[in-house]
């Protein structure tokens, strides 16, 4: 069950915390609540550090390693974000 999501990016910085104030919206707009969002980098992308991790397409690979990922192609668009986030709930029950 996705309890958690963890947005990344290589610094930690700019493009994650922006990834996380549009899952939020997301989350939000899909009507899905209880679940928490955090930022940070791809340093803290670990085993069990989140139920579901959000990055950039080029670094699915890193955090499929720590579970599972949703890639981005486009890191600022709610509805890619809406649309990736849709799937991977459907998946998770």
């Amino acid at each position: 069950m996705i309890k958690k999501i963890m947005c990344f990016c290589g610094s930690g910085l700019g493009t994650s915390f922006v990834m996380e104030m549009n899952v939020k919206k997301a989350l939000k707009n899909l009507g899905i609540e209880g679940v928490t969002v955090d930022h940070s980098t791809i340093d803290d992308v670990l085993p069990g550090a989140a139920d579901l991790f959000v990055c950039s397409a080029d670094l699915v690979p890193n955090a499929e390693k720590a579970g599972k990922a949703i890639g981005l192609n486009n890191m600022v668009s709610v509805k890619e974000i809406e649309e990736k986030l849709k799937t991977a709930f459907e998946e998770d029950q």
